[in-house]
């Protein structure tokens, strides 16, 4: 079932940028709720995940449920050239037999046009598939069933979205299976008859000698190492880890930690978003909790000159009352080389959450400042950004809106 709804994009609320620094520093915001999700029948509802752009600037996402089965969707906005976007569902999960739902992660093009995302449940063996969706000539899409996940030993419960390599294979993790239950790294390869084979790259063992609950999507850098966080575990606390892959000269690939979170009141806990790498090989990244004030942290892992990496703690979040807390959604890079995020909470006066950015300072350091502090109605749980080509900020909430069913959201600077 295909929908389509037409919003007229809401009025901007102008706020003021304060900066957290010794000089208050004000600049005009501008927020827009783009789409109001459950406003017609057979429209999805509470988006997840981080949007995706295509090549002539429409986003794309999905939402965990509704859609014509209730299910999940996945959902395409198109800009309309006078300040309204055209929302249309592309396609509703629960459609066929054995097929995938709640949909999960962002989504991810290859070069062909074609779509490729995750469901945390569903498919033949019920614990989550990898889709595919074709565009077709009329303007719509087939779906295709990649990979059914299995009991253990294999994987269940993907949710941190794909990511291709250059030979076209595809990238992802599971919250649980393997087996130590703990979850896995996996790789899919296409095949010459047009099916993909599963391999599992990593089990998780578990804490005290491994992470455990990956949560989040992976991240490739330039030398093909792979880089993810895990909810919990950690070689000595249990609080979460970051991790490496390395691929062996001989094949198959070695799993390290690069970093234990500790339950310390300073280090942070329980990461469950995506890593950003920078120029230099440094990784980002946020924790849902931990810190000083239990808010969660902005943290950078470099590689110090013997090779170990070092963490530093570059934001607290929950510092007075207009901070967010809890930045489960992971932060990006704007042009500019400023990092940009969300809260799932915090920002005054509603506690709805914020959209924050981070500056380097001239001195060394970082500085943060709250962008956009989230009210009636375009409140709710926010997953992280994407950024356009003029430094626009994209999002959705889960929650919240003219219908309290998710929104999609675009900050301007």
């Amino acid at each position: 079932m295909r929908v389509k709804c037409l919003i007229a994009t809401r009025g901007i609320l102008v706020i003021l940028l304060v900066m957290l620094s010794t000089n208050i520093v004000h600049a005009a915001i501008q927020e827009q709720v783009l789409y109001n999700f459950g406003g017609v029948q057979g429209d999805g509802e509470q988006p997840s995940g981080v949007l995706i752009f295509d090549a002539a600037g429409n986003l794309y996402g999905t939402t965990r449920i509704g859609g014509a089965n209730e299910w999940g969707t996945v959902f395409e906005l198109t800009p309309n050239g006078n300040g309204t976007w055209t929302e249309e569902v592309l396609y509703s999960f629960g459609s066929q037999p054995h097929d995938g739902i709640e949909p999960s992660g962002a989504l991810v093009f290859d070069s062909a046009g074609n779509l490729y995302g995750t469901t945390q449940s569903g498919g033949t063996g019920g614990f989550g598939t990898v889709f595919e969706l074709t565009p077709n000539g009329n303007g719509s899409w087939t779906e295709s069933i990649l990979y059914s996940f299995g009991s253990a030993p294999d994987g269940n419960g993907p949710t941190g979205g794909l990511i291709f390599d250059a030979a076209g294979n595809l990238y992802g993790t599971t919250q649980y299976g393997g087996p130590y239950a703990y979850g896995t790294v996996f790789e899919l390869t296409p095949n010459s008859n047009g099916t993909w084979a599963e391999q599992i790259l990593h089990n998780f063992r578990g804490f005290k000698t491994d992470g455990r609950y990956p949560r989040a999507g992976l991240v490739f850098d330039a030398a093909g190492n792979l880089y993810g966080t895990t909810f919990n575990g950690g070689s000595t606390y249990q609080y979460g880890a970051v991790f490496e892959m390395t691929p062996k000269t001989g094949g198959g690939w070695n799993e390290g930690l690069l970093h234990s979170f500790i339950n310390n009141n300073i280090d942070g806990n329980y990461p469950e978003s995506k890593l950003v790498l920078d120029a230099a090989g440094h990784l980002y990244g946020t924790t849902s909790l931990g810190g000083p004030y239990n808010g969660g942290v902005v943290f950078e892992l470099g590689r110090k000159a013997g090779g170990a990496w070092e963490e530093v703690i570059l934001h607290d979040f929950g510092t007075y009352r207009s901070d967010g807390g809890s930045p489960i959604g992971g932060v990006t890079f704007n042009a500019a080389g400023d990092l940009v995020g969300t809260t799932a909470n915090g920002g005054s006066p509603h506690n709805y959450g914020t959209v924050f950015g981070m500056k380097r300072k001239a001195g060394g350091g970082w500085e943060e400042g709250v962008l956009y502090s989230f009210s009636e109605p375009s409140n709710g749980y926010s997953y992280g950004l994407v950024v356009d080509a003029a430094g626009n900020l994209y999002g959705i909430t889960y929650t919240g809106g003219t219908y309290g069913r998710g929104t999609v959201f675009e900050i301007t600077p």
